[in-house]
């Protein structure tokens, strides 16, 4: 597996791949890999004659007061992690490099970043669509891979791909779960003992609400109450957000369906996890 620190022959590589006519897969990841990073790297094996992962710690998608300086970061064990997953090209650029000085074009997509976690953490989709942007623009994927538990993610960066005419085409891989039904994140690292119990509450309500989905219950209301009862019940995590929004347009909904989102974000202690699920869809 070769590495590249530099963003001038990062480029210069993947341009003089794609002139000979072959396909780049990427999946840009923020490091402290597990394995929800690794199955979209194994599924980008197949995709494309070079496969490139990416991880950036992107200063600009966090915000005053949040975990950039302690964001979890093992380079040795992402490495092994990588190439054990097939990747033939870990990109490590700086973020001198990628944001130089002077730098002063963002990348904002309007409407769909602005609920859920986009009303949580203001600019922090301009963060993620503008680091985004410049992976393309270096890296000239055909495909792209990202996970579904970032859902408002993933919406916003296909409304991206679609606006700005990207030829790129992306692809939503399903959450990967510990066996108890947490979802995979690489935050989970700040969790104590106590903490990684109390968060099982959110793949509870998860839970709670799918099974009243499939006895026939629709109505937003009464499913809400579902999940924040699973939550509240273990007393101290407290609930940034529990709505269902459709899957595509993340536009709020009274009445759900397959297409619905239900998506969460809860702080357990100091740490905000989130986690989702389309009602339709198996987990």
């Amino acid at each position: 597996m070769q590495i590249i620190e530099s963003v001038g022959q990062m480029q210069e590589m993947a341009l003089a791949v794609r002139r000979a006519g072959e396909e780049i897969a990427l999946v840009p990841t923020m490091g402290y890999l597990h394995d929800g990073h690794a199955s979209l790297m194994r599924a980008g094996r197949g995709k494309g004659e070079l496969l490139v992962a990416s991880i950036f710690v992107n200063p600009t998608q966090f915000g005053r007061g949040e975990d950039l300086s302690t964001y979890p970061r093992d380079l040795a064990r992402d490495t092994r992690i990588a190439e054990a997953a097939g990747v033939d090209l870990l990109f490590l650029p700086s973020a001198e490099d990628i944001y130089p000085p002077g730098f002063q074009t963002y990348v904002n997509v309007e409407e769909i970043s602005l609920p859920l976690c986009g009303a949580s953490r203001p600019g922090h989709f301009r963060g993620v669509t503008t680091v985004v942007c410049k992976l393309f623009n270096i890296v000239q994927p055909t495909v792209a891979f990202f996970g579904k538990k970032d859902f408002q993610q993933l919406a916003v960066i296909r409304q991206m791909v679609i606006d700005l005419n990207m030829p790129v085409t992306i692809v939503g891989m399903p959450i990967i779960r510990e066996p108890d039904g947490l979802a995979m994140s690489s935050r989970n690292a700040y969790l104590s003992p106590d903490e990684r119990l109390k968060a099982l509450c959110l793949s509870r309500g998860l839970g709670a609400v799918r099974t009243a989905y499939r006895a026939g219950e629709r109505n937003v209301a009464t499913l809400r109450q579902l999940v924040i009862a699973a939550i509240e019940a273990e007393q101290t995590p407290v609930i940034d957000y529990v709505e269902f929004r459709h899957g595509t347009t993340l536009q709020e909904v009274a009445i759900a369906d397959d297409q619905t989102l239900l998506a969460l974000a809860v702080k357990i202690g100091t740490t905000r996890l989130i986690d989702n699920c389309v009602l339709g869809e198996d987990d």
